[in-house]
């Protein structure tokens, strides 16, 4: 029973468990938005804007997300999150009619605002549960918090094309709202109460953080994930759905299979980086997996364009790539914690979070405009440049030698 375990461990269940409930919704909804909406004629430019403010008001949320935790909790920031989710969802069982690319676009803002006051609380949580000098348990449950966070998701997809498939738009976004908003009356009952709040007051001013390291990261974390969405956002599933003729489920499949094979992979990353041996991963680790993915969609591209084996390569080498990002995310994930100060932890994550989602928001717009205008091969040269400036980022991180303790 849960209620036998030691209060940290207890505690991070409960953190995960939200977390988990919160992004199977949110990759369910994500489906659910771009299949609809393609269905109904939608552009992949205009599929990307409804996905606009998600990504603009993430950025805006991190950045003044950390700043709240720290003022007011991360249990009241996270739960905060669940309920914003819950109105977004409920935004759009309007009748059809209503569901114009303003209300959807106002929609997706506040699930943006929700979806990173959430992840910004979760990841925070962790550097509180576990002792400062156990860096090897540190980075051992962030991966573990991280990669099965990414296989819900990949799950989310699945289960959203098949609820579009089985009860419709309206139907698949009611079961999924009520579903959250269990979630979140047992999140507000058992979540601790004064979880991440700072000991000293913390100023507004402070959410730009002070500290070089988690800004070289953030920068280098901002291209990481532009070059995974300027593809995978929009382009990838317009491209599946108009090129390979694939339905729904077929769509919704292999985006969850891609996801989850890359959660999987986030969970395992302290083992293939070494943390068995002793070794932690540092910026010379960051760089050279980033240079690494550097080229795995530009060999994509030029097999496309080579008319080599497409949906072999283009599915092949885009769940290996799915495999080596996993590998970097994970890393990064481990490195933001490790930097961030322990009084006030949310305030450096929040600072790290909103590149990551100024990433998302650059790699969502560029996803839908270079596809219109260029196609997928185009999407995967940006997404090689990037990579290859996450890179030359992350060569300027530090390297250091930390304690492997476990708890």
């Amino acid at each position: 029973m849960i209620s036998n375990l030691p209060p940290q461990v207890r505690q991070y269940l409960l953190v995960t468990g939200n977390y988990w409930a919160f992004t199977l919704t949110d990759g369910a909804l994500r489906m659910l938005v771009v299949l609809y909406f393609h269905d109904l004629g939608y552009s992949p430019l205009q599929i990307a804007m409804l996905f606009l403010f998600y990504e603009l008001f993430g950025v805006i949320t991190n950045l003044v997300g950390g700043w709240l935790g720290a003022r007011l909790g991360l249990n009241r920031t996270m739960n905060i999150g669940l309920a914003l989710q819950v109105v977004a969802l409920g935004m759009l069982l309007v009748p059809t009619a209503a569901l114009t690319v303003p209300w959807v676009m106002a929609a997706q803002a506040l699930s943006g605002i929700a979806k990173d006051l959430n992840k910004m609380s979760a990841k925070s949580a962790i550097k509180l549960l576990v002792p400062g000098q156990a860096q090897g348990a540190l980075y051992k449950w962030v991966a573990l918090l991280t990669g099965s966070k990414n296989a819900l998701k990949g799950v989310g997809f699945f289960v959203g094309g098949a609820l579009l498939t089985l009860f419709g738009f309206k139907g698949a976004v009611l079961l999924t709202a009520i579903a959250l908003a269990f979630v979140w009356l047992l999140s507000v009952a058992l979540l601790k109460k004064d979880l991440g709040r700072a000991k000293a007051k913390s100023r507004f001013r402070d959410i730009f953080s002070k500290s070089r390291a988690v800004n070289v990261l953030a920068a280098a974390r901002l291209f990481l994930f532009a070059s995974r969405d300027v593809w995978f956002v929009v382009a990838l599933p317009v491209f599946l759905a108009s090129q390979f003729d694939w339905n729904h489920w077929q769509v919704g499949g292999f985006l969850a299979l891609w996801i989850i094979g890359y959660g999987i992979v986030q969970s395992v990353a302290p083992q293939i980086t070494g943390n068995n041996s002793g070794k932690l991963p540092d910026g010379r680790t960051a760089f050279h997996w980033a240079t690494a993915l550097a080229l795995i969609p530009a060999l994509i591209a030029i097999c496309l364009h080579g008319g080599i084996h497409p949906a072999v390569s283009l599915l092949g080498g885009l769940l290996l790539f799915g495999a080596v990002f996993a590998i970097n995310s994970s890393l990064h994930s481990y490195l933001i914690v490790s930097y961030a100060r322990e009084d006030g932890v949310s305030m450096d994550v929040g600072f790290y979070y909103m590149a990551n989602a100024l990433g998302r928001l650059l790699g969502t717009l560029l996803s839908g405009l270079v596809y219109q205008l260029a196609g997928l091969q185009a999407c995967l040269w940006i997404s090689s440049g990037f990579l290859l400036l996450a890179a030359a980022i992350s060569a300027l991180l530090p390297k250091h030698h930390a304690d492997t303790g476990g708890i």
